[in-house]
């Protein structure tokens, strides 16, 4: 009897330690997709804080709050089931749908380059929740304005939250459905979070900065104007590091992509380069492989991104058409407004 109970506590044992390795993997898993959409994720982060342009202070929160929920319940009820029978019943599909998000990554970036050259920082963002329709719907004041704001602004997430979804996907296609459901999951939350907690601190900054400023203490004071003073300049840097990881994040894709599709000699290129940077400095062969691999699919983001633009501004001219379709976003003037118009 005892030794019964001996060999159902070894497997009891076994089963948990089996349980905790599985979850490790799991976590490991989800860390690593969350790392592949950086790029989006940061796009984001820059961006979502246009939707409170010349909102009220006190319903800053409450708003970013209900585009959180909305952007969770995108990716948790719409896009999480469409992307796992996607990955269980038309696996094939995943490497055109994830090029098809590189390339609109590319655009964001080499659109927003262009901008800055020709001296107008913009970039064109299909459809709904752009700035524009963000301030005449708050400048409408009540519910229903900020119900416009909310409604544009998860609109909008949903592109984002789909390119977020079907990156993290594709780097865990290989795990069993169940393990990639919760890896998913954990994805969604955690980004969410990560993301619309960051922009709520970001939105907040100078708030917190001016109440420091109203002390007594000279320490506070210039602890607070410090903050009022980088609010504009720290947007204006997430913005460019944006920038730089939608066109390395979408550049790696279309490099992967094209390979997978049958198309080697690019990334045969790029992996050769990786292999003779490395071999060149032994003692930090990884990091310089993965510096190499980051600014050749950079450089080929730009390209794709570029030819893009080429393509969407060559259109709008022939057919006259793409105010209804495209918009401006000013993601560095709105966020630097949002600091200043308190």
């Amino acid at each position: 009897m005892s030794g019964g109970l001996i060999a159902l506590l070894d497997d009891v044992a076994a089963l948990a330690r089996a349980s905790a390795a599985s979850l490790d993997d799991i976590g490991a898993a989800a860390g690593r997709a969350s790392a592949k959409a950086a790029g989006v994720v940061v796009d984001d982060t820059a961006v979502t804080p246009q939707y409170v342009r010349e909102v009220e202070p006190q319903r800053e929160l409450p708003i970013i709050w209900r585009i959180a929920k909305g952007s969770l319940r995108n990716k948790l009820l719409i896009i999480l089931p469409v992307a796992l029978l996607l990955s269980q019943f038309a696996p094939w599909a995943l490497t055109p749908i994830l090029m098809a998000g590189g390339t609109y990554l590319c655009f964001e970036g080499a659109e927003k380059i262009w901008g800055a050259i020709a001296g107008h920082d913009k970039h064109l963002e299909p459809v709904v929740g752009s700035e524009a329709s963000a301030d005449e719907s708050t400048r409408e004041g009540g519910k229903s304005g900020e119900d416009k704001v909310v409604s544009g602004a998860i609109r909008t997430d949903l592109i984002l939250s789909a390119e977020i979804m079907v990156i993290s996907l594709n780097e865990v296609a290989s795990e069993p459905v169940l393990s990639r459901a919760v890896i998913l999951i954990i994805v969604a939350i955690g980004i969410t979070a990560l993301v619309y907690g960051v922009v709520a601190a970001l939105i907040r900054m100078d708030d917190v900065g001016l109440h420091l400023a109203g002390k007594d203490s000279a320490g506070a004071q210039r602890v607070g104007k410090a903050l009022v003073t980088a609010m504009p300049k720290v947007l204006q840097v997430i913005s460019v590091v944006g920038t730089v990881a939608m066109l390395w994040v979408g550049g790696h894709i279309i490099l992967v992509g094209l390979d997978e599709l049958g198309w080697h000699p690019l990334y045969e290129f790029v992996h050769h380069a990786e292999e003779a940077a490395a071999a060149a400095l032994p003692a930090v062969s990884g990091a310089v492989a993965w510096v190499v691999n980051t600014f050749f699919s950079a450089i080929l983001g730009l390209v794709w991104g570029a030819v893009v633009v080429l393509a969407v501004t060559g259109i709008k001219a022939i057919t006259g058409r793409g105010a209804g379709q495209l918009t401006t976003r000013h993601p560095n003037s709105s966020a630097s407004s949002a600091a200043s118009s308190r």
